[in-house]
């Protein structure tokens, strides 16, 4: 999606970025994994298809994808924004005829980083940008059964199991959004702030005059 083109969420403890072109060999480092391709459900693509992978969320009207970025180490202007990301979140419009459903899909993709509430932090700063920017009016998370910590963490956020898919070794977690949970959310993310993303890179890399 073209919306959250020049978008940057600040949260507590991570920054949203949009997904460029900068970021796409660590992100294929990342898809190299095994791990990550089973608990995505993922197959491993070129340098290439991943750059092409890169165009089409960003082309494309029904994905929305943000890269997650360590915010303390992003704050070091010394640092290349490539080696702060830790992961991504994507939000899909799975349903031609009702754009109010999405699939809402996270992955921190850096072992060390997971554990922390960093997940939990990300899908709740997704969930109310979707809520306010994209009309989403019910949520929908797909997990491989073995990916116990997601399927824990979406419970958590009050998404309820709707169905398991045995064929796929999957299970579906839906979460309506009323107004409780609109409320809820803004409460939670008080401090979440949306900045303009090519100035605030602007202002980061700018010298410091002594």
């Amino acid at each position: 999606m073209k919306i959250n083109e020049n978008t940057l969420l600040e949260g507590n403890r991570v920054l949203l970025v949009p997904y460029n072109e900068e970021h796409v060999p660590r992100y294929h480092e990342w898809m190299k994994s095994p791990e990550l391709q089973q608990l995505t459900a993922s197959e491993p693509l070129s340098l290439q298809q991943e750059y092409d992978m890169q165009r089409s969320w960003r082309e494309d009207g029904d994905k929305c994808t943000f890269i997650v970025l360590d915010k303390e180490r992003w704050a070091d202007p010394g640092v290349e924004e490539a080696q702060c990301m830790v992961g991504d979140v994507n939000i899909f419009l799975t349903d031609p005829t009702d754009p109010s459903v999405a699939e809402l899909e996270v992955m921190i993709a850096e072992p060390s980083y997971r554990g922390r509430g960093i997940g939990k932090e990300v899908t709740r700063m997704m969930m109310i940008y979707g809520i306010n920017k994209l009309g989403v009016r019910k949520f929908q998370a797909k997990i491989g059964l073995d990916n116990q910590a997601s399927i824990s963490m979406f419970r958590k956020l009050q998404f309820q199991e709707v169905s398991v898919c045995s064929v796929f070794r999957e299970v579906t977690l839906e979460l309506t959004v009323d107004e409780s949970l609109r409320i809820r959310l803004q409460g939670e993310l008080a401090d979440m702030k949306e900045r303009d993303y090519k100035q605030t890179c602007s202002n980061r890399r700018a010298p410091v005059l002594q």
